[in-house]
């Protein structure tokens, strides 16, 4: 990989580099939110996305009970073909630092239509993610207190949650920027010691636990492959979100430069912790059979509880609550930068007023908009294997555009059609592993769209084995018809896709 370096400014330490106003102004669009970033703020709405905590959280239960303590090894896996993504978009990211950059890249790439659908089934996903996100944080606020909560009152905690991050991000990315790295040093910081504590000091089990699949196969009726597979399809879930850098891209100053290195280390700097910890709890949990057999349902509290004793269990739900609510906030933020990215050239439903920026120059009508949309499927909550479906879909939809993006950068390369032209490149390795990340992603779509009654609660209807499928069919179907109706790709009122010298050999994906 190479970096050119940043052109040098006479401008005033801390101000804004001009080249990036001018580089904004090159690709069609005038600076309206705040440029303030520098890599470490860029870097921290990345981590807080992704989140240590909240990703272990997620997929820590799931991948012990299908695959004992072997499930670990999936999580190497999934960090690698991750990281293979990174690498497509750090190239993208340095050539074209934009807000809602697969829709933004996709358009260059391969034309109005794939990209309005790719911007489209990305946005879904990252809303109903939020919904998610919220609902799992609610419970957290009953357990700091020791209430037990009813379904209704988990959805209005949860949609408490919802508007108080949408206040933080209304008053510009400074504060936001803020609240986010203050959640992300307490996360990264417990996450850490706690893990290293655990696996230092109370460990229960040698490292031979970790191939042990503890019999949970033959439990589920599945094959040692196939219950692996499924932990892989779940556990992608841990290492989403670095995407979140290319949000608040034209927030960040050098974004060319600075955008690609902060999800490099948001991803292997998230990816490392997810590791260690996961490590930690299956070596430290007194009864890894007891998480096979559906006894425990939190293995993660139960390892930290069981080693560090009952004093432990209140600092450690504010550490889950504090981790929750900055990944919400960044996420959210990021929400309301793709909506705003589509809404500026007059291609998503209602674009006059999503597209608005307030005088802290944070995008409120994306903000608002995105608020709405992920409240709206907040009712989801009043039924539990619903939430399940939507957590389901919400993994589907996320890698879906992963695959869209780096295949449409795949086929550009192969046609001539694009070279990528910003400060970083990987040269002649581009291609293998541009090729290596359309592989991975659209191995991972499949796995996870794949039908699996073991990742369902037990009892769970059929809709929730088939919520991946359903879902994503779902939203696509709507998005089609929006496209056939109003026609978005010819209303597009941004600058035209940049072309190269080849570009009259190469047509478009779509």
């Amino acid at each position: 990989m190479t970096e050119t370096p940043a052109r040098p400014t006479d401008a005033p330490p801390g101000a804004p580099d001009p080249a990036d106003s001018e580089r904004l102004a090159a690709l069609g669009y005038r600076q309206e939110l705040r440029r303030s970033l520098g890599v470490l703020g860029n870097i921290s709405m990345g981590f807080a996305v992704v989140s240590p905590v909240v990703g272990l959280y997620a997929v820590a239960q799931v991948g012990m009970s299908v695959d004992g303590g072997a499930w670990v090894w999936a999580l190497p896996v999934c960090l690698l073909g991750q990281l293979l993504v990174v690498c497509v978009y750090s190239e993208l990211a340095s050539q074209w630092p934009l807000a809602g950059g697969a829709y933004q890249w996709s358009r260059r790439l391969a034309g109005p239509t794939f990209a309005w659908l790719s911007g489209w089934m990305w946005q879904f996903a990252v809303m109903f993610a939020n919904t998610t996100v919220a609902y799992l944080a609610s419970p957290w606020v009953f357990a700091l207190f020791g209430a037990t909560p009813t379904p209704t009152q988990l959805v209005l905690v949860s949609a408490a949650f919802m508007v108080l991050c949408t206040l933080v991000n209304a008053y510009g990315i400074n504060l936001l920027r803020w609240f986010v790295s203050l959640g992300i040093a307490a996360e990264a910081v417990a996450s850490v010691l706690v893990g290293l504590a655990l696996l230092l000091f109370f460990r229960h089990h040698g490292l031979g636990l970790l191939t042990d699949t503890l019999n949970a196969p033959a439990t589920t009726g599945t094959s040692d492959l196939m219950s692996f597979l499924a932990v892989i399809a779940v556990g992608g879930w841990a290492f989403i979100g670095f995407d979140a850098c290319v949000s608040t891209a034209e927030e960040t100053k050098d974004a060319a430069r600075q955008v690609p290195r902060a999800m490099r280390w948001a991803l292997l700097s998230v990816g490392t912790v997810v590791i260690l910890n996961a490590v930690a709890v299956a070596l430290a949990h007194p009864d890894p059979a007891a998480v096979v057999a559906g006894k425990d349902l939190d293995p993660v509290t139960t390892a930290v509880t069981s080693g560090f004793g009952d004093w432990s269990a209140k600092p450690f739900v504010v550490v889950v609550l504090v981790s929750f609510t900055a990944c919400l906030m960044a996420s959210q933020g990021g929400a309301a930068r793709g909506l705003y990215s589509l809404a500026r050239d007059g291609v998503f439903p209602f674009s006059p007023q999503v597209r608005k920026v307030n005088r802290h120059k944070a995008p409120i009508g994306g903000l608002v908009a995105a608020t709405l949309v992920s409240c709206a499927a907040l009712p989801l909550g009043l039924e539990s294997t619903a939430i399940g479906s939507l957590i389901t879909f919400g993994s589907a939809a996320t890698f879906l555009p992963f695959f869209l993006l780096t295949l449409a950068s795949l086929i550009a390369r192969l046609r001539g059609s694009w070279r990528p032209a910003g400060q970083v490149s990987f040269g002649r390795w581009g291609t293998p592993l541009n090729a290596l990340a359309v592989l991975w992603t659209g191995l991972e779509v499949a796995n996870i769209c794949w039908p699996r009654a073991i990742l369902a609660p037990p009892g769970a209807p059929w809709y929730q084995v088939w919520a991946a499928l359903l879902g994503v069919g779902l939203v696509t179907v709507i998005g089609l018809g929006y496209l056939i109706v109003r026609r978005p790709q010819r209303l597009m009122r941004g600058p035209a896709p940049e072309r190269t010298d080849t570009d009259e050999l190469a047509p478009a994906v779509l």
